[in-house]
């Protein structure tokens, strides 16, 4: 059963939200969205996450996906002012393109969520547990079969860290042997990830 929007997170109700999801986004990609919106919420049942966040930062993270180019870079760059966004494409974009759509149209303030959002394709900076719920479920959900998808499902549920760590792992193996160039950001935050777990096993 659909949760209820109790929080104030946003400034519309699910039922709202969904409806101007259903009318933005063709309607596979629709399909996709509400299955992530469960494994989200599967996961955030298991982790002991707040459900309503789980639920809109899941609802919301494709929402730029289908917008022209020159408005989702625009949108992309209002979020994260890094001018290395010009050299990518839609598939980077339109996560921070849809995290300031959050805050402007629906507006969303925290910061947290706006992260998990823009973070959902890459992974983020700093990525807190909301931002790896949604980083996984996108990945993992029921639609998707790919080489390693069932190794992810099953890290999913042994350690949500060993999961991100192997997405991101997996996609930088992936575009190398695509031979395409990669967007430094990509690095940046796999770098991030690296010295954030070097930091957390030093304090042990």
């Amino acid at each position: 059963m659909p949760i209820e929007y109790t929080h104030g997170l946003i400034n519309c109700s699910r039922e709202s939200l969904v409806d101007q999801l259903r009318q933005t986004i063709k309607p596979s990609r629709f399909e996709h969205v509400l299955r992530v919106e469960s494994t989200a919420l599967s996961l955030a049942e298991k982790l002991d996450a707040d459900l309503e966040t789980v639920s809109v930062v899941a609802l919301m993270h494709d929402f730029a996906k289908e917008m022209p180019a020159d408005s989702m870079l625009e949108l992309a760059l209002k979020f994260w002012p890094n001018e290395e966004l010009k050299l990518a494409n839609d598939n980077i974009w339109h996560g921070p393109a849809a995290a300031q759509l959050c805050k402007d149209q629906f507006g969303c303030n925290n910061q947290s969520m706006l992260n998990a959002i823009a973070g959902h394709t890459i992974g983020w900076f700093e990525m807190d547990q909301l931002a790896k719920i949604l980083y996984m479920a996108d990945y993992i959900e029921p639609g998707r079969n790919f080489k390693g998808v069932e190794k992810a499902r099953q890290l999913t549920n042994e350690s949500l860290d060993k999961a991100c760590e192997f997405k991101m792992t997996e996609t930088i193996k992936y575009l190398i042997k695509q031979r395409v160039i990669i967007f430094p950001g990509t690095i940046d935050i796999y770098n991030a990830w690296i010295e954030q777990k070097m930091f957390s096993e030093e304090r042990i």
